[in-house]
């Protein structure tokens, strides 16, 4: 994962432990897997647009 190993994520976490606290930690990991899940969700509807533009190209083609 990007060149990344275990002791260097552990390295990041408590970095990020230091700088906002643990308190902070869950609205942190909260926020970050929201902004994942919007992510992949904005590239599968895109994918289905992009199909569904090759669809419609298509049946005009065949007109």
């Amino acid at each position: 994962m990007f060149g990344l190993g275990m002791p260097e994520l552990i390295v990041i976490l408590v970095i990020i432990l230091i700088i906002f606290g643990a308190g902070k930690m869950p609205e942190i990991g909260s926020g970050i897997g929201k902004g994942i899940r919007n992510f992949k969700k904005a590239i599968s509807s895109e994918e289905t647009s992009s199909d569904q533009i090759e669809t419609s190209e298509k049946e005009k083609e065949n007109k």
